[in-house]
């Protein structure tokens, strides 16, 4: 069977180009052709023999995938990119233009299996992981089909990253990789609903990314109704998990916290959550909720701001996100839906 090329880091490529009895530099030119120049087809690698060209044909595939849709706004320049994989499955990635650079939300599996009652994502079910080359080709594919040049990335599309450990770890080390893509994982951001383990295990390889914690409520009751992996994980162990890892890697930890009206947006929420995070050393990431249509959560402007205003009377760093592609629906996970409907 043919293995993923993409996915291979190049100390890989390298134990398999020597088993095929080629020399070891053969490896990093073969990984500047996949990873610099982005070729399609091995027959692209014009300095590689014909010979090594055919062994890596015979043995590897290079992987792809086709933008099915693409929505550009009008307002900001985002552009919200649906993807066809090899299988037929859809993922979706966003690309967004701030005054720093362009960021690009990705999706780390096809659907997703964690259940958040106000995301869009978990309602088409979840179909399997993305593979690491998957990942990064939405990357390359947003930088090929828009001339933009990708300056940071946020893991908070479709699926949820922690779920993905594995494939996503590897992602992380293929894209940060010097004679790759070479993105310095401080430009990374990981946003997790609090898988309580994986957060243990990603703060041993301090990669020094920006974990991104959805908490969205402030008590179990109100967590769990609204994210069903607060009945594995309670707010008081994710909290734990959470100081484990600033601790470990020195890295602040940002909160996201999607304000629904009149469900999480009171002054007794905003005492809770200084409660809860007062003297911890992380920033509070304020979310005009998504309004679909499959759900009642409304946002409330007025509401979000008096409640921005009592955090930082509280002593907590707060932040409010900027709504990006409005006109688009730019939030991960409804224009796919509507595609596969």
């Amino acid at each position: 069977m043919k293995r993923d090329i993409l996915s291979y880091s190049l100390e890989e490529l390298e134990t398999a180009l020597v088993d095929f009895g080629e020399k070891k530099f053969r490896a990093k030119q073969v990984y500047e052709w996949l990873h610099n120049k982005r070729v399609k087809k091995f027959d692209e690698m014009s300095n590689i023999s014909l010979s090594l060209r055919t062994k890596l044909d015979d043995n590897f595939y290079i992987n792809s995938i086709n933008v099915v849709k693409r929505l550009e706004s009008s307002i900001d320049n985002t552009v919200k990119y649906l993807y066809e994989l090899s299988d037929g499955n859809h993922i979706e990635s966003v690309l967004m233009e701030y005054k720093h650079g362009n960021s690009i939300c990705i999706s780390t599996q096809v659907g997703c299996k964690m259940g958040c009652k106000f995301c869009a994502s978990t309602i088409a079910g979840f179909k399997r992981n993305l593979l690491p080359s998957e990942m990064l080709l939405q990357i390359y594919e947003a930088e090929r089909e828009s001339g933009r040049h990708v300056d940071s990335l946020v893991l908070m599309g479709i699926g949820e990253p922690l779920d993905n450990f594995d494939n996503v770890v590897r992602f992380l080390q293929i894209l940060s990789f010097e004679i790759g893509k070479n993105l310095s994982l401080r430009h990374v951001s990981l946003s997790t609903c609090g898988l309580v383990d994986r957060i243990y295990d990603l703060a041993e390889y301090k990669f020094g990314l920006t974990l991104s914690v959805s908490l969205h409520s402030v008590t179990d009751k109100k967590r769990s109704a609204v994210m069903p992996i607060n009945n594995r994980y309670c707010i008081s162990e994710l909290l734990k998990a959470c100081r484990d890892y600033i601790e470990k890697t020195g890295r602040r930890i940002s909160f996201e916290y999607s304000v629904i009206h009149n469900v999480n947006d009171s002054a007794e929420d905003a005492e809770g959550l200084i409660r809860l995070l007062k003297g911890m050393n992380c920033h509070v990431n304020l979310i005009p909720i998504n309004e679909i249509k499959e759900r009642d959560f409304k946002s409330d402007r007025k509401a979000l701001s008096r409640f921005s205003e009592m955090l930082e009377k509280g002593g907590l760093n707060v932040t409010t996100r900027r709504t990006l592609g409005a006109d688009i629906n730019a939030a991960c996970g409804q224009l796919r839906r509507e595609y596969e409907i």
